[in-house]
């Protein structure tokens, strides 16, 4: 098992940035994939980046296309996610998950493929 905890969210106005980090411990984190995902309040859980195991391959949901930047470095454990002309709708609690994952390229991009979860950080975007 990996454990992971992000760190970054907080309150920030319609166009600004924010930067999540997550710090993952435990095993070598080169063997697993990442993702962020986010959870707004009476809604499920939905994938917003994700990064292959070497950090080869990304994939975004088109809602933050262009806007988010998922990074990784393993060799610090730590993977972020850079967000920018943040909106009212980018308003949940952020989580970051790791699978390990040793296809070539593959990115997981659903809940239920992943089993190490951090605790979450809020991120609020005021309009």
């Amino acid at each position: 098992q990996v454990q992971l905890v992000e760190s970054g969210g907080g309150l920030v106005q319609a166009g600004g940035s924010l930067r999540l980090s997550c710090a993952a411990s435990g095993r070598t984190f080169s063997d697993y994939a990442v993702g962020w995902f986010r959870q707004a309040p009476g809604k499920e859980r939905e994938f917003v980046a994700g990064n292959s195991w070497n950090g080869a391959s990304t994939y975004y949901a088109d809602s933050v296309k262009g806007r988010f930047t998922i990074s990784r470095d393993n060799a610090k454990n730590t993977v972020n996610l850079r967000m920018n002309s943040l909106k009212p709708e980018d308003t949940a609690v952020y989580y970051c998950a790791a699978k390990r994952e040793y296809r070539l390229g593959y990115v997981p991009t659903s809940p239920t493929e992943y089993r190490n979860w951090g605790q979450g950080t809020q991120v609020t975007v005021a309009s």
